[in-house]
């Protein structure tokens, strides 16, 4: 039997495994409606599969949920603007964060690609504990079938802007937007991925998504948060390798290559990037650029001093950018009285 996890694998591939185990391919039919639909988390219990065949699936999974591929709930967090953030653990015992964010009628569920992350952000609390491993596929979507279940709602949209850099994981990234699209009735304009930067990566996305996909139409951010190779450097020590006009050189070959705008994130941190002269900097670094900035006020973790803009000066640097033509918005802040800021939660309860 398979050791490959059920979960993300689409319909014509249900088809064929319940094939491979004797069974007509309708049984594959009703596999998917019970992964995807139902959310099952053991073969077990689908009930509608022959009492024989689930005896078999059982005697092959003693631990009941293996095939699947569904990820264990370790912990809870709610906030009280109704974020819900959750910890799950992996099958090899590590422990990954998810984070459902609701909004009116709009559920945005913030994934992670990897366990840890190597790119080493000063501010970010995850890669202060270094890269473990890659995600799956199966671990990619079950974090939104997960967060459906803990809110009982049908999220509307999915950001890679958990913990890991998703340029890292780009296959299995890939494959999981195909399995949110055509499995879980997604559009790729309502999925976003967010990556720091990776040398010659992102020209590879955008050829790796029109063969995986048939075309690039979900949205590619990419963070800076300095108007400038030196600062960026202090902020990001991976950027030593990437300089800020190499990585917008590439940003405009995927604007190109896609016909898809990029948009860039910007954290603001009180007193360090936040001057009006560094919204001019990156004015005219973006100048000319198809091009959208995120302000995001900083989410302060324990390990660093950084702090908190004031609301008065993310509104200037905003006003800033505005002034000078750069299409702008500042994402509001969730979660805050619950460890907001990714990689927060999951260090917290290693540590307790």
């Amino acid at each position: 039997m398979s050791s490959t996890p059920l979960l993300g694998l689409g319909l014509a591939e249900l088809e064929d495994w319940a094939r491979t185990q004797g069974q007509p391919a309708f049984r594959g039919r009703q596999l998917h409606d019970w992964l995807y639909t139902k959310g099952a988390r053991d073969l077990g219990a689908i009930t509608v599969l022959p009492k024989l065949w689930r005896e078999q699936l059982a005697a092959a999974d003693p631990e009941g949920g293996g095939l699947i591929g569904r990820l264990r709930l370790l912990h809870r967090s709610d906030a009280s603007d109704g974020t819900v953030k959750l910890l799950l653990g992996t099958a090899d015992g590590l422990a990954i964060e998810t984070v459902g964010i609701p909004s009116g009628d709009r559920l945005t569920v913030c994934v992670s690609s990897q366990v840890g992350c190597p790119m080493a952000c000063r501010f970010c609390a995850t890669g202060k504990g270094g890269l473990q491993r890659s995600l799956a596929v199966h671990e990619i979507v079950d974090q939104v079938l997960s967060i459906r279940e803990a809110m009982d709602r049908r999220p509307s949209h999915v950001v890679f802007m958990g913990m890991g850099e998703p340029l890292l994981n780009s296959e299995a990234v890939l494959a999981a937007i195909d399995c949110f699209c055509r499995d879980l009735g997604m559009a790729q304009r309502q999925i976003t991925v967010s990556s720091v930067g990776v040398p010659q990566a992102l020209p590879t996305l955008a050829e790796q998504a029109m063969q995986r996909l048939g075309r690039a139409q979900f949205t590619l951010a990419v963070s800076l948060h300095a108007p400038d190779q030196a600062l960026r450097e202090e902020l990001i020590p991976t950027a030593r390798a990437y300089p800020i006009e190499r990585l917008l050189e590439d940003c405009r070959t995927y604007v190109a290559l896609t016909g898809r705008r990029v948009s860039f994130e910007y954290i603001l941190l009180g007193g360090v990037n936040d001057h009006p002269a560094q919204a001019d900097a990156l004015a005219r670094l973006l100048r000319g650029f198809q091009s959208h900035v995120n302000l995001i006020a900083y989410n302060p973790i324990a390990e660093e001093d950084f702090q908190r803009p004031s609301p008065e000066r993310v509104e200037a640097f905003r006003r800033r950018l505005q002034e000078r033509h750069i299409a702008v918005s500042v994402r509001a802040s969730r979660g805050l009285d619950q460890d907001a800021a990714c990689g927060q939660l999951r260090r917290r309860l290693a540590a307790g």
